[in-house]
């Protein structure tokens, strides 16, 4: 089968021709139809997030499965499936019997200790995939595996109250969706970015209000979450300014500067910065329905597998617009 390699740090992709994996007991063949590229692939391949090369990455792949391994009874032939980051925890140390594998140490994560979807074909743990509604396109679905799963449970997880206010940091490949999602929830959605072009995209997504920084996001009164959607650092705690009195702000990216904060827009406010990861698959199960009902819509650029080098290189410079998608 072909397969997109990710061969050491700072090496350019490659596509190969290796042989088609196996499922075990308890897993299935995933025949991939597309495979999102989220701009952790970036970070991973420069080495910022641990990894071992040579690897197949992806983290958003979504697929039919073709074949059953022993032990099976959750899943069957034929059924589209995605798989998201975390799949299965070692179901028995404290967090796996907590419920919240994401914090497993030994947990089973795609694109990291199991191979990921830039490839024809993945072998994954049975119980960690989640089914596809058939409403959605490959396509579509791909992206919601991490952007959509990410942005819709750091939502969730800030626990927002009826009336309060929520601002989405960076109209891109999380930011777009994190708009929708607020503003299909019913919330008053503020989105803030310097980009005249996506001021207009972000009140067709169903922003209420759009500012340019945390300055305009205090003055127009502030947001009771912020989702912090930006790679940019600087934009990030520049909106700090903005968060009102027990206001959560969500961080959910990666940055390669330290995130320094004024303890003083937080202190007499009592608010909280809080790390959002993918918090649970109730979330995703929800993201998805969400997106099935057509509240939704994931913006995305196809590739072939083929183009996948030129795809990586395009997400590498931000010039993607605004998820970049493999389709097989």
């Amino acid at each position: 089968m072909r397969a997109v390699m990710t061969t050491g740090k700072d090496a350019p992709w490659e596509i190969q021709e290796i042989e088609k994996p196996k499922p075990g007991a308890n897993q299935v063949l995933l025949k991939v139809h597309a495979s999102g590229i989220c701009y952790t692939d970036v970070h991973q391949t420069k080495g910022e997030l641990p990894i071992k090369f040579p690897c197949i990455l992806g983290h958003e792949p979504v697929g039919e499965i073709v074949e059953l391994g022993s032990g099976v009874r959750s899943r069957t032939l034929g059924q589209r499936v995605g798989v998201p980051w975390v799949q299965v925890g070692c179901n028995s140390c404290e967090w796996c019997l907590r419920g919240k594998n994401a914090f497993c140490r030994q947990a089973f994560g795609t694109s990291a200790s199991m191979q990921g979807g830039h490839a024809e074909y993945m072998v994954v743990w049975a119980d960690g995939t989640m089914p596809i509604p058939k409403e959605l396109s490959y396509e579509e679905a791909a992206p919601i595996f991490c952007a959509g799963y990410t942005v819709w449970s750091g939502l969730r997880i800030a626990q927002p109250q009826p009336g309060d206010r929520i601002a989405v940091i960076g109209i891109g490949g999380l930011g777009h969706l994190a708009v929708q999602y607020a503003a299909a929830s019913g919330f008053h959605t503020i989105a803030v970015t310097h980009s005249e072009d996506k001021k207009k995209l972000s009140m067709e997504l169903g922003a209420s209000e759009v500012v340019s920084n945390g300055k305009e996001l205090a003055e127009c009164g502030g947001a009771d979450v912020i989702l912090a959607c930006s790679n940019s650092a600087e934009q990030t705690m520049d909106c700090i300014k903005g968060i009102r009195p027990d206001g959560r702000f969500m961080v959910m990216g990666v940055y390669k500067e330290p995130f320094q904060v004024n303890l003083m827009d937080l202190l007499f406010k009592r608010a909280r910065i809080i790390g959002s990861i993918q918090n649970g698959p109730e979330y995703l199960y929800e993201a998805l329905d969400i997106a099935a009902k057509g509240k939704i819509k994931v913006m995305t650029e196809g590739f072939k597998l083929d183009d996948a080098v030129t795809a990586y290189d395009k997400v590498a410079k931000g010039d993607v617009r605004f998820r970049a998608v493999l389709t097989l």
